[in-house]
This record gives structure tokens, sequence and C-alpha cells, in this order.
């Protein structure tokens, strides 16, 4: 009559804590294995590296049964028409990074329009958006226009003077005066670029 195998406990102790990663159902032992049963015969080598690998198991199972556990009841998708039962354990987030299943994705060949750009040197600047964050307001406002984040120079109570008037015939105008001066110099130039743009157009 064979007696029944003595069964392992389900402490197991080690001297370097190993880590977890539970929402990878993962763990890692940092704990060297013994050299001298890694070099003895097959047999001994593989009796080792499935005791370690039996000890590191249960120390995982032994994490998972602490965590909190979910029962739900589902009658849809069964056969028998009758209730199921099921105990779900709420995994952590993981917190060790995988890598990609997939390889990245290749680059898209450019465009004929920015072909073109490239070789005219032109600089594209609609990708940049038409809003900036404003670190005062703590809120998104337009770059220019209604409200415009370059406005904000005629609000100022202290404006500082800008270098380059110094010496110059704009020295002594203020420079906020100077700024909204410089606004509708810009959009005149726009407004005349937009009507020689139209005529060549016709």
């Amino acid at each position: 009559m064979t007696t029944e195998k003595q069964r392992k406990p389900v402490t197991v102790d080690k001297p370097i804590p190993v880590v977890y990663d539970l929402g990878h159902l993962a763990l890692f032992d940092p704990n060297p294995l013994d050299s001298e049963k890694l070099n003895s015969s097959g047999n001994i080598k593989e009796a080792h590296l499935k005791d370690v690998t039996r000890d590191n198991v249960q120390l995982l199972i032994n994490q998972l049964l602490s965590l909190p556990i979910k029962t739900t009841t589902e009658t849809s998708g069964n056969s028998t028409g009758q209730d199921s039962t099921m105990t779900l354990l709420q995994l952590p987030s993981p917190t060790t990074d995988l890598p990609r299943e997939k390889s990245l994705p290749k680059p898209k060949p450019p465009t004929k329009w920015e072909l073109f750009a490239a070789k005219k040197g032109i600089n594209s600047n609609s990708k940049k958006g038409k809003f900036v964050y404003d670190e005062e307001k703590g809120e998104w406002v337009p770059k220019w226009g209604y409200k415009g984040k370059n406005k904000d120079l005629d609000d100022q109570w202290l404006v500082e003077v800008d270098d380059k008037t110094q010496n110059t015939k704009d020295e002594l105008i203020d420079p906020r005066n100077l700024n909204r001066a410089e606004r509708k110099k810009l959009i005149k130039k726009n407004e005349a670029q937009m009507k020689s743009n139209m005529k060549h157009s016709k």
C-alpha cells in the first residue's frame, strides 16, 4: 500500500523578498539558485528548478488570494439555463512595462505639399494651433484676435521699454501705442497681400 506523498506547506520563506506584479500575474525572484544542484546530474537539477518554481507559484497564489474577491451570477450564455456563479479576483494595475506586441509603425511618406514646402523653405505653422496657454489666467486663450494673447501689453500698467527704440523717433512713444500700431500695420500688410493674391489668381 503506497503512502500519500507529503504535501509541502503553503508558507514559503525567502532570504531576499520577492517582487510582485499582480496586474500581470508575475513574480520576480532575486534569490540566486543553488549552483551545486544546477551543475549536478539531470534529475537533481530538474528537481531543484521544480522546487523553486513551486515555491514561487505558491507565493504568487498566496498574494492573489489576499486580493478583493467579487462574486457574480450570470444566466446568459449558459446552455443548461441555470445560473452560474463566478468568483473573480480584482487585480491591481500592472507595474511592469511590457514590450510592444507589434513593431513601430513606419513613417508616412511626405505629401506633395510637404515636399514642395521643404524645397521652397516654407514653414507651416498650422500644426501649432491658434491657442496658447496663459499662465496668469490659467486657461487657453487665442494667440490673436478678440482677447488675443498679443494684446496683453495693452492692459499692463508697467511696460518695459524695448532696447531697439533707444535713440530712435519711437523712444518717447508709449510702448502700448507702438504695439497697437504694429498690429494695425501687420493687418494692413496681410490685407494687401490677400488682395494681391486674389488679383493674380484671376
